[in-house]
């Protein structure tokens, strides 16, 4: 893995002609460039390997005039990393597409293209991504005088999926009402025969307004809606949420509660994993995998509801530290607990992969290769599975990791396999790091007050979450109430690579590659 130097971000983003070129962190630099001049310095980056990693827009006319657009430039390490300001005029509220330079920026300014109506130009596939066909044509939520409406009629209005056509092609169509007791999403297969030849996937069906909501809310408020993005996230959208404001506020966290923020991600990780690989074995008919992983599974719920007092984590992680029975929990015998519960795991885990009958359904299934994987800007868990070598916690340390050798998982094969394998691989390495932070976790406070937070000022929380990295940017009106939060759940870089992976897989093998993925509907539908 080839480190991408700070100085040498900082010589392009200043040759380029940016201006108040400032470090904002040892890893992080901040700068403002014109509209017209971002494909010129994106095109200057990518040569360093630093391409568009995240992109939000804001409705700042009210404090400046102008709408404002803020890139984040760095390699798939997350660090360094470049925060870009652009102005947009409202009078012609445009901006120079990267579409075709940057998978994930072609997503992001579909985005913004729904919900903010600044206009990417140059975007080869401006149809809807976060809005259904029946909203108003015009009403953009994330305006701040967007007010609600009640001419919302959906009367069946069709998204424009592309079409497949050819001798023996159909079409098969699933969701959003699933069999399940899952979110809702619609799959619409191209199909010759069992084989997949093309699958568009249409989401947004549990849109929210979850970032809408974060500036209406007490900022005591917002870590409780943080950690209900995806419930199965709670501690790692909190986690996020918290050290942007906190590094808004210029707040310290105590050297015990970033220990406990450690101990705290990590047992979400492994209820997760250890679920997920239960569900994909389950997939292959073997039920035995699946009933011993979500007895393990239960039995870490349970523990969890000890250590924090809530089954899913929630209300722990806080503004300034942690808070509630963590604070007090005895984490050697903890870990040992972690342990026993990890091995059993391990054991089970092995049982089913030497069963030759789940290995032909996972090796070689869902493949997504590794330079497809570069290419769509794959990110966590899915990345690592297909030779993204890229973890924050090793990469760009947060909470007490940067005192902890992490060890990424990297698998080639780019298959539910190696999804699966990686997820295996994780689970050992949580039980590992919680070790570790219970040794290495010292006494003291758990908690520090924040300050007031900086007026027009923006910060960033990144967290390697279980299923990859989550971004939460923040921008303040007051020093106790946000303006604007911008989330972004690994979900919403993924979902386009699954519609990949299937290709050339037989229909009966979507739940199985669908599963291997394991994204989030509600983390993707903000």
């Amino acid at each position: 893995m080839t480190r991408v130097p700070l100085d040498a971000l900082t010589r392009a983003v200043v040759e380029s002609g940016a201006t108040g070129v400032t470090a904002r962190a040892a890893d992080a630099l901040e700068c403002r460039v014109a509209a017209r001049e971002i494909p010129a310095l994106a095109d200057r980056l990518a040569q360093l390997g630093a391409t568009c990693q995240f992109l939000a827009a804001a409705d700042t006319r009210a404090s400046s005039g102008d709408f404002t657009l803020v890139y984040a430039f760095a390699p798939v390490t997350l660090a360094p990393r470049a925060a870009v300001l652009v102005s947009v005029a409202p009078e012609d509220a445009r901006f120079p597409s990267l579409a075709t330079r940057s998978f994930a920026a072609s997503r992001f300014e579909r985005e913004i293209h729904d919900m903010v109506g600044l206009v990417p130009v140059g975007h080869p596939d401006l149809r809807r991504l976060a809005l259904h066909q029946f909203w108003p044509a015009g009403y953009h939520p994330l305006r701040r005088d967007a007010t609600p409406r009640g001419d919302f009629r959906d009367e069946g209005q069709p998204f424009p999926f592309r079409r497949v056509e050819g001798e023996g092609i159909f079409e098969i169509t699933v969701g959003p009402v699933h069999a399940g007791i899952i979110e809702p999403g619609h799959f619409r297969f191209s199909v010759q025969g069992e084989t997949i030849v093309n699958l568009e996937t249409r989401l947004g069906f549990a849109h929210k307004g979850t970032e809408k909501l974060f500036a209406t809310l007490p900022l005591d408020r917002t870590p409780a809606l943080a950690e209900r993005i995806s419930g199965d996230t709670s501690v790692g959208h909190a986690l996020a949420h918290c050290q942007a404001l906190e590094a808004l506020a210029g707040g310290d966290v105590p050297a015990r509660a970033r220990w406990l923020r450690v101990v705290l991600l990590e047992l979400e990780r492994l209820y997760n994993h250890v679920a997920d690989v239960g569900m994909i074995v389950n997939d292959t008919g073997f039920a035995f995998g699946h009933a011993h992983c979500f007895r393990i599974r239960e039995e870490l719920l349970r523990l969890n509801e000890r250590v924090a007092g809530h089954r899913l984590l929630r209300g722990a992680v806080v503004p300034g530290g942690v808070t509630g029975p963590v604070e007090r929990a005895p984490l050697a015998p903890l870990a040992t607990t972690v342990e026993a519960l990890v091995g059993e795991f391990l054991e089970v885990a092995q049982l089913c992969l030497d069963s030759t009958m789940v290995l032909e359904r996972l090796q070689g299934t869902g493949r997504l290769f590794t330079h497809t994987a570069r290419e769509m800007q794959v990110v966590g868990l899915v990345g690592r599975a297909s030779g993204i070598d890229a973890d924050l916690r090793r990469d760009a340390p947060f909470a007490a990791y940067g005192e902890l050798e992490v060890r990424a998982a990297l698998y080639e094969a780019g298959d539910v396999w190696a999804r699966t394998m990686v997820r295996v691989d994780e689970v050992r390495e949580s039980a590992r790091l919680i070790r570790a932070a219970a040794a290495a976790t010292p006494d003291g406070a758990t908690r520090a007050p924040l300050p007031p937070l900086s007026v027009g000022g923006h910060a960033f929380g990144l967290v390697e979450a279980w299923r990859g990295p989550l971004w939460h940017w923040v921008s303040a009106e007051t020093p106790a109430k946000l303006a604007r939060v911008k989330v972004v759940d690994p979900s919403f870089r993924n979902w386009a690579a699954l519609e990949y992976a299937v290709l050339k897989n037989i229909v009966p093998d979507f739940p199985l590659c669908n599963k291997s993925f394991n994204l989030s509907y509600s983390g993707n539908d903000l």
